[in-house]
């Protein structure tokens, strides 16, 4: 895709958060196409790999209210939901909005809360809502979450269930830079940190009209067979207890209409679908308890599945 010109709105977007992320750009683009789709993101990393400094520098490129969340043992639905408390004063309760109320989200090592308080937040990130008291509280739009795991330390962890995981558009590891990246991320920690001095260089209106672009991208019905072609054999691939479900098929649709978006073009290409399928299906199966003991992983069940499908081959623009 590198030969490709990208979006002029979106190259300026990844040109700012190159300013404070180094050699992570792939990494960058697929949050965005995430974020431009409408999807979620959760990221099984380390710490200290730049998460969070990644999703702050995306905020401040767009304009957006940035909120963190770190999640632990003891936090409550509440906690990230916000709750209604009675003024005695105007004799009624008023809401006192939570961190969700944000536009981009940073949920912290999802995996040590409770499952009820990981359902406060994927009820929000599937509804764009929140009900608090009987009272329904719509998110601010846009509204995107990337949730974080530690794929290390499973002690006093709660895993989130496939039928959770199922609520993020793309799943991906950040990993390590190399040498001469680290090097430069010491060089930059000896000044005043770049995130500082960022400034947004599309507002919050202006994410919206991309987000509403993106959904006009053209699929052509060999790219859309193409892609529930490749959805369906994960059900009946011989490494998988379950395969991956029609919201999968929607999911990849989605996110490779983006993808395209993101490169300058408004069609998507059998490319564009190769690329995001691992991202998109390899959390949205469950393997074989056999399988697990070979050390296979979702990510190869998946390329395995793409490469045996047929790409289409007719003239896909209009």
């Amino acid at each position: 895709m590198a030969t490709e010109q990208m979006n002029p709105a979106i190259d300026k977007i990844l040109a700012n958060i190159e300013k404070v992320m180094i050699g992570k750009r792939n990494v960058a683009e697929l949050s965005l196409t995430a974020l431009l789709a409408g999807g979620h993101v959760l990221l099984e990393d380390v710490p200290g790999v730049g998460k969070t400094m990644m999703v702050r520098a995306m905020a401040k490129s767009v304009n957006a209210k940035f909120r963190r969340i770190q999640f632990t043992p003891d936090l409550l639905p509440s906690d990230v939901t916000g709750v209604s408390i009675y003024n005695p004063k105007e004799m009624e309760f008023q809401f006192r909005p939570g961190p969700l109320m944000g536009n981009i989200i940073l949920a912290d090592e999802i995996n040590r809360t409770s499952p009820k308080t990981q359902s406060a937040l994927l009820e929000g990130m599937e509804e764009a809502s929140v009900t608090i008291d009987g009272v329904t509280h719509k998110l601010n739009q846009p509204f995107f979450v990337m949730a974080t795991q530690n794929p290390i330390e499973y002690e006093g962890t709660y895993p989130l269930p496939e039928a959770q995981l199922d609520r993020f558009l793309l799943k991906m590891k950040m990993g390590y830079p190399d040498m001469d990246e680290e090097i430069e991320v010491l060089n930059r920690a000896q000044k005043v940190p770049p995130i500082e001095d960022l400034q947004p260089v599309v507002d919050l209106e202006g994410l919206q009209e991309l987000q509403k672009e993106v959904k006009d991208v053209y699929v052509d019905e060999t790219i859309k067979r193409y892609i529930v072609d490749i959805v369906h054999r994960t059900r009946g691939y011989g490494s998988v207890y379950l395969g991956a479900s029609p919201r999968g098929s929607i999911a990849l649709m989605k996110a490779a209409q983006a993808y395209a978006y993101v490169f300058g073009r408004n069609y998507v290409l059998p490319d564009d679908v190769q690329y995001l399928a691992p991202f998109v299906l390899s959390h949205r199966i469950i393997l074989k308890s056999e399988a697990k003991f070979e050390g296979i992983s979702a990510e190869e069940v998946v390329n395995r599945v793409v490469a045996r499908v047929p790409v289409p081959v007719r003239r896909l623009v209009k």
